[in-house]
């Protein structure tokens, strides 16, 4: 039974980063485009993580702990180029 769940899960989260993927493709504005990139990440993250627990093994929850620091990292250099021109000052 928890192999139609995790099935659902992957469906679920592979649609939303498909829904996610077709903003960034037909958004206007940039500031919609940054936000469906960081929540394409954060859906990345939660394959990752739900990889791991299919597979029992510990190695993907660090995978998903460097992806979110780069979702962030990068979130927060596309805001700051956005707001003042450059990233570093």
């Amino acid at each position: 039974m928890i192999e139609y769940a995790y099935a659902f899960a992957f469906a679920c989260f592979a649609v939303a980063i498909l829904l996610n993927l077709w903003k960034i493709l037909t958004a206007t504005e940039i500031t919609d485009r940054i936000l469906a990139l960081d929540t394409m990440f954060i859906n990345a993250i939660a394959l990752v993580v739900l990889f791991g627990v299919l597979l029992g093994t510990e190695i993907f929850f660090e995978a998903a702990l460097i992806m979110a620091m780069l979702g962030f990292i990068s979130t927060v250099a596309y805001a700051r180029f956005l707001l003042r021109g450059n990233i570093i000052e």
